[in-house]
This record gives structure tokens, C-alpha cells and sequence, in this order.
């Protein structure tokens, strides 16, 4: 009997320490469950999204279906009516527009960005979100030299998620991008591309100056894509999608759009919240024309790039300084910045990106290679 009752209680003693150790086991897992599910939770809420004023970053690992839904509710339809007055300032025609804007907060304030060109002379603006919501809008200021335009909307905060804006200075041809928009009253639409030329310039029919320093990308861009965001694949704005290339027939080329660069937005948003209009492009006060091989030849050079000047501006920053007619401008520079100049597009580039009113500027000229100072100025309003 005495065996038998100590080997119940030897049995029973190595049953209760087995079963202690498995539950400490047991535990100790759970445990580590629980940590790792903390884990997984945290980087599920930090690692792609960092959400900070709806600001939103994608990591390495892009899903354009995740980027178009973190971005498409900042995106917003711009509408508004054009009147057309007969000779005696009376109304007989009303036409509507439409285009594309997005949310920004670059200065404390939510504001609605677009073209100019999309509300130019506009009246009963509206700004349609994503929800359906549409709501009265003002145009805040506006720049026709830049082809921008900043509204102000009577919209509940709750509807603004403002875009993150970086700079467009940092682009490089071949760098990929997206653009959101209402192309052809289709809203929210999202088409992708690549950055296929940067520092063009585009001829507007509201004014005598080229837009200089554009972004030409291959994402498709039509008629109501203008004024919303050109996006890299952080889910930052890079430019504002403005133009479809148009050929010498007026057929819109295939693969071929054009964006206002975001350093243009960065450089004038907060004059044109607070004065209402930006006053800082430099001027330097020429016509020219793209120096090609025929046009060497005739002059008898043998310079076959740069800007031919083919008028100067009487009392202009350039007349001052000594340039004249069927003088080749081949390089510029300023502040240890200095720039071939192979064409028009790169003396409207540089001026635009590197320069200001009152700086001075060193002019190489095929005239004798002379190099002369300008001081420039400050561009005349438009007319």
C-alpha cells in the first residue's frame, strides 16, 4: 500500500510540474503573439501612410490603385460661366468651363489650386469634391504670366485634404508620374506616364509671353484635366496638368501634355493668397527667335544655336545694356548659375527659375563674344 500511495503521488507531482512548465510555455507564447500583432499593427499605420494634414507617402513598394485612392479626395471639379457681351455691354451668349483643381494648405490656409486659364473671366465659380459636395468659390489671386490661379471655397474643413507639394527642381527626365483629374467632365479620373522633356515653353492666347519652364509628360491629358495635380509616386504634386500639345493642323498630339512645374507653385502661392497677384517675373526685355542652320548660313556665322534677338524693347532692361537686333544670345548666367542657351525655351527656363526683378545678369552675345551685365527688370502687366 505504501508503494502504491507513493507512486500515485510521485506520478501526481511530475503531472503537476509537466503541466506548470506547458502553461509557462503556453504563456510565454501568447505572449509573443501578442507583441508581434502589436508589431504588425504599428507598421501597418506607419509604414506606407504617414498621415499628418492628410498629407499622404507611399514607400518602395507602389500600388497606383492605393496611391489614386490616398490622393482622389483632394482632387475637385472647377466650374463656372462665361459671358459674351454685344456692343452695347449687353449679355447674349453664356458658355460653361470646366477643369480640375486641388486642395492645398501651403500657408496656413486652405486653398483650392488651378490655371488661370480655367476661370479666366469665369463668374459663379463652383468646386464640386469627391462626396458630391459642391460649394461657392472665389478666386483668391491669379498669375496669367504662370498660368495659375489659387480659389477660396465655403466648404466645412472636413472636405479639404490637402496634397503634399515638393519641388519640381528635382525631376529628371524619365522619372514616372501620374495625373488625376476630370478629363471630359469624367471625373476623377487617374492616367499615368513618364517625365519626358522638362524646361519647355508654351504660346497662350492671353498673352504675348510664353509659359516657361513646363513639364511635358506622356500622361494623357485632355480638355478638363487642367488645373489638377501632376503627381510623382509618393503621392506628392510635381506640377499642375495644363495643355495638350497641339500640331500645326490643330490636332491634339497623341502621348504629349504639358504641366505648370511645382517650383512655380511653391514660388508664388502665398503672393497670390495674400496680394492677389504675383508681381516677381523678370523681364528682359526682347523678341527672338531659335537660331537654327538656315539662319546661320544667311547671316554668314557659323552659330547655329541660341536666341536670336529680333527686336528690342525701347528704354527695356536690354536696350540699356547695349543688346540689339540680330544679336545671338548664347549663354547667361547669374549667382554662380550658368546656362548655355541653345534655344528660347532655355533663356525663358533660366530666367524664370534662377532669376529676379532688379538681379543682374551676364549676357554672352555672338557680337564679337561679348559678355554684357543686365540688370532686369520687372514684367509689365498684361494688356
Amino acid at each position: 500500500m505504501i508503494i502504491i500511495v507513493s507512486l500515485m503521488a510521485g506520478g501526481l507531482v511530475g503531472y503537476s510540474i509537466s503541466n506548470s512548465t506547458t502553461s509557462a510555455k503556453i504563456d510565454d507564447l501568447q505572449n509573443q503573439l501578442s507583441t508581434l500583432q502589436e508589431q504588425i499593427l504599428n507598421l501597418n499605420s506607419t509604414e506606407n501612410i504617414t498621415n499628418e494634414n492628410n498629407t499622404y507617402f507611399l514607400g518602395d513598394n507602389i500600388s497606383l490603385s492605393q496611391l489614386y485612392e490616398q490622393v482622389k479626395n483632394s482632387v475637385v471639379v472647377v466650374q463656372g460661366v462665361t459671358v459674351l457681351y454685344d456692343f452695347f455691354g449687353r449679355p447674349y451668349a453664356y458658355s460653361t468651363v470646366e477643369g480640375s483643381g486641388f486642395v492645398s494648405n501651403l500657408t496656413g490656409h486652405f486653398v483650392i489650386i488651378t490655371n488661370y486659364h480655367v476661370v479666366q473671366d469665369a463668374i459663379n465659380i463652383t468646386v464640386t469634391f469627391t462626396d458630391g459636395d459642391a460649394y461657392a468659390a472665389n478666386v483668391t489671386g491669379s498669375d496669367p504670366y504662370a498660368d495659375l490661379a489659387v480659389l477660396s471655397a465655403n466648404a466645412p474643413q472636413y472636405e479639404y485634404e490637402p496634397l503634399r507639394i515638393t519641388s519640381s527642381s528635382t525631376l529628371k527626365v524619365g522619372d514616372s508620374v501620374i495625373a488625376v483629374g476630370n478629363p471630359l467632365g469624367l471625373t476623377g479620373s487617374m492616367t499615368s506616364g513618364i517625365v519626358s522633356a522638362l524646361g519647355r515653353t508654351v504660346s497662350v492666347s492671353w498673352s504675348s509671353y510664353a509659359i516657361a519652364d513646363c513639364i511635358q509628360t506622356t500622361a494623357p491629358i485632355n480638355p478638363g484635366n487642367s488645373g489638377g495635380p501632376l503627381l510623382n509616386y509618393q503621392g506628392e504634386v510635381v506640377g499642375v496638368t495644363s495643355y495638350t500639345a497641339i500640331t500645326s493642323q490643330g490636332v491634339a498630339a497623341q502621348g504629349l501634355g504639358l504641366a505648370i512645374p511645382s517650383s512655380t507653385i511653391l514660388r508664388e502661392t502665398e503672393a497670390l493668397i495674400t496680394n492677389g497677384s504675383y508681381n516677381s517675373h523678370p523681364w528682359l526685355g526682347i523678341s527672338g527667335t531659335d537660331m537654327t542652320f538656315e539662319i546661320a548660313q544667311t547671316m554668314n556665322t557659323n552659330v547655329t544655336y541660341g536666341v536670336l534677338i529680333t527686336q528690342v524693347t525701347s528704354g527695356g532692361p536690354a536696350d540699356k545694356a547695349g543688346l540689339k537686333g540680330d544679336d545671338i544670345i548664347i549663354a547667361i548666367n547669374a549667382t554662380y548659375i550658368a546656362m548655355r542657351i541653345r534655344s528660347m525655351d532655355d533663356l525663358s527656363t533660366f530666367l524664370e527659375e534662377y532669376t529676379s526683378p532688379n538681379q543682374t545678369v551676364n549676357v554672352t552675345i555672338v557680337r564679337n563674344n561679348q559678355t554684357l551685365p543686365v540688370e532686369l527688370g520687372t514684367r509689365p502687366p498684361p494688356t
